[in-house]
């Protein structure tokens, strides 16, 4: 299958999905996260859903960082420029919903890419190799590249893997880690 024909894939698969199903099995991504060698690091870059498409819950990963004191680090969409602006979460932190339904922080303290240690990656599907789908923008695979060589980059996927893509970009960056609610995948080296 093409990129385009799983993302209509995945796109159906997420919205036959119960309100019920995701919660449990957004709990699940957060349980399994706990395995990982992740959480001595500092700053953690998290999406929040768009509940509309059915995205994995990520506040239980939210409340997780938190309970930690993790430094949490949300983005807002630049739309013109295809680009990612990053703001540190606090108490003070005001979060709105963009034209497509994305919580996005108003501003704040404002966090480079370079200062990341983890980064959480929404998709739509991934591969074995540890390559993703997304909505098709770019917006994380370019901010990915913004990101220093050693950042964790893992991703969260209600599904398993397909077994490899097809088409696979340069411009692609593949994940560190994919976790699922039975499974977490590992393509470090």
């Amino acid at each position: 299958m093409n990129k385009t024909a799983l993302r209509k894939k995945y796109k159906n698969l997420r919205l036959g999905l119960s309100e019920e199903k995701i919660e449990e099995l957004s709990l699940e991504i957060a349980n399994n996260l706990l395995q990982l060698p992740i959480w001595q690091k500092e700053f953690y870059h998290l999406f929040l859903s768009i509940a509309e498409q059915k995205e994995i819950a990520t506040e239980y990963i939210l409340h997780i960082l938190q309970g930690k004191d993790k430094n949490v680090v949300l983005s807002k969409t630049n739309i013109q420029e295809h680009t990612l602006d990053h703001f540190l979460l606090t108490d003070n932190s005001v979060i709105k919903k963009n034209k497509w339904n994305i919580p996005e922080p108003e501003g704040g303290i404002a966090i480079a890419p370079n200062q990341l240690d983890v980064v959480f990656v929404p998709l739509l599907a991934f591969d074995e190799t540890g390559h993703r789908i997304g909505y098709g923008k770019g917006f994380y695979d370019n901010f990915l590249k913004e990101c220093k060589p050693d950042v964790l980059k893992i991703g969260l996927s209600f599904f398993k893997a397909e077994p490899e893509f097809k088409e696979v970009f340069n411009s692609d960056v593949p994940l560190d880690y994919c976790v699922t609610p039975n499974k977490i995948y590992s393509f470090k080296n």
